[in-house]
This record gives structure tokens, sequence and C-alpha cells, in this order.
């Protein structure tokens, strides 16, 4: 039996792996440049962002290994690159902050999910940390139990 997702209407994707790799300080908004191939292959789920990370160059930030595969009607009209660089549409003063947060060590900027607002596609995104090998351990513990008193609770209801 398949696990189903916990994931809104709206969500298009998310990277699980970042929370389980990363402390998560700070969150942002971004909207994404996208091409009109690209929003209608969104709209069929086709997008994902598990390896995908923030890069800031010349005081914009760029979006790396994000990948939306084209739906079968676009990809005879159009040149594809599911893996292209995409600009997040950040604020001067978002900008500035994640450049200060990236060029301290030990921290960088992940993306955390994909969405939809109103008819526009929506990054968001995120300062973190790395999490060392214990840290990871710790938090898979936290989650157990959590888990564990979940069931305890529900038990103890019936």
């Amino acid at each position: 039996m398949a696990k189903k997702s916990k994931k809104s209407p709206n969500t298009i994707a998310q990277n699980k792996r970042a929370r389980f790799d990363y402390n998560i300080e700070e969150e942002f908004e971004a909207g994404i440049a996208l091409k009109g191939w690209e929003v209608k292959s969104l709209r069929a789920d086709k997008g994902q962002i598990t390896d995908s990370y923030v890069f800031l160059k010349d005081g914009e930030a760029w979006l790396l290994n994000m990948q939306i595969q084209a739906i079968n009607t676009i990809s005879t009209h159009f040149v594809v690159e599911p893996n292209r660089q995409r600009k997040l549409l950040l604020n001067r003063k978002e900008l500035n902050k994640l450049q200060v947060a990236t060029e301290q060590k030990g921290r960088t900027v992940v993306a955390l999910s994909l969405y939809w607002k109103r008819h526009m596609v929506k990054c968001k995104i995120a300062i973190a940390s790395g999490k060392k090998q214990h840290d990871k351990r710790q938090s898979e513990k936290q989650k157990d139990w959590n888990l564990q008193k979940q069931r305890i609770m529900q038990h103890s209801h019936r």
C-alpha cells in the first residue's frame, strides 16, 4: 500500500531532505522566472526540487538543479532544458540578507518547497546551516518518539 504524502493542493514539490540535512534558520518566499511550457508542466506535477539549491551571483539569486520535465505536447515545439538555471525574484533587502548569510562559514540557501500562490509559482527558500551526523540521529529519535506518543494517545482514546 502506497503511503500518501501530506501536501496541500497548492504544493507542487517539496524538498524533504533539506529539513533532514539542515537546520533551517530563516525562510523567504521568492517568485521564479519561468517559461510558459514550464508552468504547464508544473500544473501537470512534473517538477521536483530535491537536489536544488540557491546560488547568488552579481546581486541576483538563481535556483539550480530544479527539474521540470516537459509534457509530451510541449517537447515537440520548444528546445527543452529541464535543469536550466532559473532566476529567483526577491527584493533588494532580501537579496542582501541572503548574501551576508552565505558569506558566513557553514551557511547556505536551500529550496524547501514549490507552490502555487493564486496563478503564480512561488518557491520557499531558507537560510540553513548543515547538521552534523549526531544532529541527524537526534532529530530522527525525536521524530520516532513523537510518532510513538501519537500512537499511544490514539490507543488510550479508544
